[in-house]
Order: C-alpha cells, then sequence, then structure tokens
C-alpha cells in the first residue's frame, strides 16, 4: 500500500526520493517522509538528516531545507495501519542515537510484544507505529555489519515486510529486506535505486531485480548483492521492464481515471494482439503450461481475487461455464484462505491481481501450492510475486493503471478471462463456429468501446442528474450481476455515494423496501433471454416510484433514462456494459469535487491483510 524509495549514487538524492514518492501517490497515503545520510569527512559516519510531514508529497516538499545535501537516502509514502496520520508517526523512523533509520510496508503482528519488552528495557518510543519497533531492533542488535544487525533483528519479527534501512555507521550502502511487500532493485550505472513499484524508477532505469519473500539485498553505488534473511547467496537477474516513465504521465488528461478509461480500446486490442489462431477458432496462450490433457483433466475451477478482481473473477467463471462447460466460481481470496478449504486435485485454481502483489491473493497462492494444488496467475505487472509463484498463466498487458480506482485493468482482465475460457472450450466440446463466434465479438470489442466513449458527454449530463443521491442500488441478472457489482464498487471507491448491488431478482425478497423516489436504481439490462425478466424486475421499481437508469442495447420504456451500448454476442456482452458505467462513477465524483486519482482511505495496491 504504502511506498518506498531509496537511492545510493553520487546524485543530489533529495530531489530523486521527492520524485519518486511524486510518482508512488497513487498507492494511497497520508503522510511522507525522507531520511538522507549526509557527507562526511573521510573515514567518519554521516549524519542521517530527517523531515517529515502528515499529508501529501507537496507539504513534505515544502519543509525540506534548501540545504538537505547528500548522495544516499531513503522515503517513504505512509498508509496508516498503526497510530492515526501524524508528523510523529509517518516513516522514516530513526532509533535513539539517530543513527539507525527505517521505512517500512506491511503490519509486524507481534509489534505489541515487541514493543512491551523494549520498554521494560527502557526504550521511549516517540510513534505509535509498529515500525518503530524494528528500528530499535536493529539498532540493538549485537552484530557487526549492517546487514547481519538487519538479519539478527527480522529473526524476531512475525508478519509482513518490505523495508529499506540506512544506517549512519555504514553509511555507503542501504540494506533492504521482503516478505509478503515488495521490493523492487534498480540498476544504475553507478548508482542504485530501490523501491517498493517500478513506477518510482522506470524514469531512471529499466533494469529490475525483484526480491522474492525472505530475500535481502544490499545496495552500493557500484554493485548490489542479493541473500537470504539465512545468510545463503542467491543469484539475481536483472529484467527489463515493459513500460516507459511516459506510461505514466497524464497525457493531456485532467486525471489519471479518465486517461485510463480513454486508454481502454488500445488496451484490448493490446491483450488480445497475437493470441488470435484463425486456423482452428481459438486463442495461444503460451504461459499457461498447462497442455491439452491436463486441460480435459480439469474438474473444477476456482478464481480468486479481491475487490474488483474478484468481481472480473465472478464474470470469468460464468464465461468458463458458458464457453467451457466447467464448473466455476470465484471467491475472494481474503476469505478464502481462512476457511481451510478442501483443496482438490481435479480443480485449478486462478489468482487474479492487478498488481500482481495483493497479499491476501499472494497468501491464498501459497497455501493452495502448499498442499500441492495447481495455480495460474492472471495478473497486468510482468515478473510480480503471483506471477513468480504460480504454476503458469496470462498477463492481462492493460499497461499502468496510476488511478487508485481500476478501469482498464478490469476490462484487460475479463477479455482474458474471455480468451482462458475459449482455449479451454475449444480443447474440450466448443465447435468451431462457436469458437469463430467469439472470435469476432473479441474483435469487435475495441472499436465497441471507442463507441461507448464518444458517448461522454450524455454519460456526464446524466450523472449531473444523479449526483445528488444520497444512496443508489444497481442491478442485474446472471451476467449482469457481476457488473453491477463491479459499478457499485467504482461509485462507492470515487464519488464516496453509498451503494448496494443485488441480483435483480433478489428484489422482491428484501431491498424493494428500500426503494423510493430519493434511491435511484441502476438496471445492467442485457438483451439476451433474460431480457423480460430484467424489464420485470424495473416494473416493481417504478410501481414503488423509483428513479431507474438503464444500461442497455435498446432504449427501455420503464426507464427514466437509459444509456445505450453497442451489441456484441451474449457471452461478451458485461465487457462492454461495464464501460459506460466507469465513466459515470467518474462524473458523479467529478461533480462532487472528489480527489478522483487519490479516494480517501483507499490504496491502490494493497499489500496488508
Amino acid at each position: 500500500m504504502c511506498g518506498i524509495v531509496g537511492y545510493i549514487g553520487r546524485r543530489d538524492v533529495a530531489p530523486l526520493l521527492l520524485e519518486g514518492l511524486q510518482r508512488l501517490e497513487y498507492r494511497g497515503y497520508d503522510s511522507a517522509g525522507i531520511v538522507i545520510t549526509g557527507k562526511a569527512a573521510a573515514g567518519k559516519p554521516g549524519a542521517l538528516k530527517m523531515v517529515k510531514a502528515k499529508g501529501r508529497v507537496r507539504e513534505l516538499e515544502a519543509k525540506v531545507p534548501k540545504r538537505f545535501a547528500g548522495t544516499t537516502g531513503i522515503a517513504h509514502t505512509r498508509w496508516a495501519t498503526h497510530g492515526a496520520p501524524s508528523d510523529e508517526n509517518a516513516h522514516p523512523h530513526l532509533d535513539a542515537e539517530n543513527k539507525v533509520a527505517v521505512v517500512h510496508n506491511g503490519i509486524i503482528d507481534n509489534a505489541s510484544e515487541l514493543r512491551a519488552k523494549l520498554t521494560a528495557d527502557g526504550i521511549v518510543f516517540l510513534s505509535e507505529t509498529d515500525t518503530e519497533v524494528l528500528v530499535h531492533l536493529i539498532a540493538r542488535a549485537q552484530a557487526d555489519t549492517l546487514e547481519e544487525k538487519v538479519r539478527e533483528a527480522l529473526r524476531h519479527v512475525e508478519g509482513t515486510y518490505g523495508i529499506a534501512v540506512l544506517h549512519a555507521d555504514f553509511n555507503d550502502r542501504i540494506v533492504v529486506a521482503r516478505n509478503g511487500s515488495p521490493v523492487v532493485l534498480g540498476i544504475g550505472e553507478k548508482e542504485m535505486f530501490v523501491a517498493s513499484d517500478v513506477a518510482a524508477l522506470v524514469a531512471h532505469t529499466r533494469q529490475v531485480v525483484t526480491l522474492d519473500d525472505g530475500e535481502m539485498a544490499t545496495l552500493k553505488a557500484d554493485d548490489f548483492r542479493t541473500y537470504t534473511t539465512e545468510g545463503s547467496t542467491t543469484t539475481a537477474t536483472p529484467t527489463t521492464v515493459e513500460w516507459e516513465a511516459e506510461s505514466y504521465d497524464m497525457g493531456g488528461h485532467d486525471t489519471y481515471m479518465h486517461k485510463e478509461i480513454s486508454e481502454q480500446a488500445d488496451a484490448v486490442d493490446r491483450v488480445l494482439r497475437g493470441r488470435i489462431d484463425d486456423r482452428f477458432s481459438t486463442v495461444h496462450l503460451g504461459g499457461l503450461n498447462l497442455d491439452a490433457r491436463e486441460a480435459r483433466g480439469v474438474r473444477r475451477i476456482k478464481i480468486l481475487g479481491c475487490g474488483t478482481s474478484y468481481h472480473a473473477g465472478q464474470i470469468g467463471a460464468q464465461l468458463i461455464e458458458e464457453l467451457a462447460r466447467i464448473p466455476a466460481d470465484a471467491e475472494p481470496a481474503s476469505e478464502f484462505r481462512y476457511r481451510n478449504p478442501v483443496v482438490d486435485p481435479d480443480t485449478l485454481y486462478v489468482a487474479v491481481s492487478q498488481s500482481g502483489e495483493t497479499y491476501d491473493v499472494l497468501a491464498a497462492v501459497q497455501e493452495l501450492k502448499r498442499k500441492g494444488a495447481r495455480v495460474l496467475g492472471v495478473v497486468n505487472v510482468v515478473g510480480s510475486a503471483i506471477a513468480r509463484e504460480a504454476d503458469g498463466g496470462t498477463y492481462v498487458h492493460a499497461g499502468p493503471e496510476v488511478c487508485v480506482v481500476s478501469t482498464k485493468c478490469f476490462t484487460n482482465t475479463v477479455v482474458a478471462f474471455a480468451l482462458l475460457a475459449l482455449h479451454l472450450g475449444r480443447i474440450r466440446d466448443l465447435s468451431v463456429a462457436d469458437g469463430k463466434r467469439i472470435i469476432d465479438g473479441l474483435r469487435r470489442l475495441p472499436e465497441q468501446i471507442s463507441e461507448i466513449l464518444a458517448n461522454e458527454d450524455e454519460i456526464k449530463r446524466l450523472a449531473a442528474e444523479y449526483a445528488d443521491a444520497k444512496s443508489m442500488m444497481f442491478i442485474g441478472r446472471v451476467r449482469g450481476y457481476p457488473v453491477a457489482r463491479e459499478a457499485s464498487l467504482k461509485l462507492k471507491e470515487v464519488s464516496y455515494i453509498h451503494a448496494e448491488a443485488y441480483p435483480a431478482s433478489e428484489l422482491k425478497h428484501g431491498p424493494l423496501a428500500l426503494i423510493e423516489p430519493a434511491m435511484p436504481t441502476v438496471a445492467i439490462v442485457p438483451d439476451d433471454d433474460l431480457l423480460e425478466k430484467n424489464r420485470a424486475a424495473m416494473e416493481e421499481i417504478k410501481a414503488r416510484s423509483g428513479r431507474i437508469l438503464a444500461v442497455a442495447h435498446q432504449v427501455q420504456e420503464k426507464a427514466d433514462h437509459t444509456i445505450v451500448v453497442p451489441k456484441n454476442e451474449n457471452e461478451l456482452d458485461p465487457i462492454l456494459m461495464g464501460i459506460p458505467l466507469q465513466l459515470f462513477a467518474y462524473h458523479t465524483a467529478l461533480a462532487m469535487g472528489r480527489d478522483i486519482d487519490k479516494p480517501r482511505n483507499l490504496a491502490k495496491s494493497v499489500t496488508v491483510e
């Protein structure tokens, strides 16, 4: 969730760290801080200099003195877990002698126990954070090197962490470690970087090394080495990041959310490119590591994700059942990993995560692997933890998504599931004719998405009409229900309007009690075999004086307003029906003056429980 940036080299470090923090603002945070090792005489330790501030990076930047010179430093954007947002709770944290500085992503589960022991030994804590425990453990470690001090401290820690450590007595290095929270090294020319996300690195280097859980690294200006927390040397081969720095710019848009909604036609074209096989009316997904015999042996598919990825997985499960005729369902990874699930050898598990680092999903993958299950990953970030842990999978190729709320990655993930469903279907019982029909539908998607986006002004006008609502209901049946759930989540995330999603068939079993003129309903009404059932649900709402905004393939008589979307194949319609509701949420939030790219209380990559 939080952001880490570090640098060691020859350049003035403060501007580099501040720039890196700005590139990580999308991850969600409420305070920021920076610490550098000042220049020192030969053979003498450097002095640590620190500045912290509650609020945005711009508040931190305003507090940094003009004379704040150094060539080594670490910085952090904090999303509050232990202790409210404040200058005192902001990272970095220092020990009592101002020799050790630590920035930390994650949660130390046994922080209270460790804090009590340290307090009994006379340590005075200056913050409420779990991270400060780690600082004092490192400072007290009886070891000769910084690496050994960090390793000794980590032996006492239970929980998740991605950390970067400076020490005034070892001012030629930064030591980092990872367990459950991402740490990426950036390899430069006579300079080294570290960050929690490649977004902070790509302006300076595209050569990166991603640490695994239980791995540490020492960065010096002209070298780096990796090793385990037990001290064994590991082999690290840099890879090239496919995204460039320009991918993280707004590109003339007012917000990242608007930019990313607008990029969806191109993004969908990317996920399809090079994968369609017209000869056999199927697709190539080379990274699955699942041959035809193994695919035919799959008896059930379980999809695991959180938030938007979970909703994409719900649509994916329907696609798999419809096209491949394999029983499939989706479940929140955060629930799955705690209910002691039965792991069936004939079940294929699919882990979905935009970042590839979502902690609940990653932990579920690790538990499944421990129990011998086969796991595929559907992720956006190449080389991410889930991509490395899984037995195989597919990348969704959405490109960088900076806004906290996901739009283009959701769409591309659903398209990736359509490809997987088609692939499995053609291996099993899906006919050539149906395979060709789905391929033709997939190819129409980019142009149809552009057609929807061209109607933005009308959607903006409708958003203004509904922006005064205090609460909204979203309904859909079968294919439409996951669309309703995702649209409801988008509105909540970005506008803060309370919204709930229900299957349209469930209205009469309770939710109808909420219907009144002040409670608008958004109805997902595809032109399929359930069209009349959905119209009947709208009749029930109108009979109780409810306002209705329909998303449909034709104007709906019972709706007060209809957003008409182009018709595709029935199975693929959910991909298109969600896009106008992304714009609806965006323009509702815009009309309400919300901070669209950084909604309150939320973070982009959720790497804690």
